[in-house]
């Protein structure tokens, strides 16, 4: 019964962590990443489609990232994709490739993102808090209907804890190498 519900509230922790490391890709860095433009949704043929199902996407060189679409009928609502959101770089169209020169990050800049990952970190934060208390009612539930008892609730509770604790430093260590390579120049 308790270890289902552990179980069950660390699949879901690791999925919120996993999604927090998304977001990080997405976060520009010192570096061009290809992680800052994988997941735009294209308008391909009337479908929101991911630019990763699209295109070939690399970084050929430091401050560049290079998208060659499988289809070259793509290119065009790729470009108004990039534009669109807005990622900090014009594209530009090379016939059948795009090319994404990256501008260096100005001092304003990197504060803003360092304010956006610190953003990203307390929504990642909360929802582990969310995870656990879940967790902690579906215990606390199962005790008031005598299915488990008042020393299993505790123990079953401490395990929440520990595994909540785990997973807020993880996201801390994250974001601190996040925010170290954001500030780096």
């Amino acid at each position: 019964m308790i270890n289902d519900i552990t179980n069950e509230t660390k699949s879901k922790m690791k999925a919120t962590l996993s999604v927090f490391e998304q977001d990080l890709q997405g976060i520009r860095s010192g570096r061009a990443s290809t992680g800052l433009v994988d997941r735009l949704e294209i308008d391909y043929y009337g479908q929101p489609t991911e630019l990763r199902q699209l295109a070939n996407i690399s970084t050929p060189e430091a401050m560049q990232i290079l998208i060659r679409p499988y289809d070259v009928g793509a290119v065009k609502a790729i470009e108004k994709a990039i534009k669109e959101a807005n990622v900090g770089a014009n594209p530009n169209v090379d016939g059948a490739s795009i090319r994404l020169n990256m501008p260096a990050l100005t001092r304003e800049r990197r504060q803003e993102l360092v304010k956006v990952l610190h953003k990203r970190m307390e929504d990642a934060r909360v929802s582990i808090r969310n995870i656990r208390r879940g967790a902690i009612d579906d215990l606390r539930d199962f005790e008031k209907e005598k299915m488990i008892s008042e020393d299993e609730l505790k123990r079953g509770e401490a395990e929440i804890q520990k595994l909540t604790d785990d997973f807020i430093n993880k996201i801390e260590e994250l974001g601190k190498v996040k925010e170290k390579e954001i500030t780096e120049i």
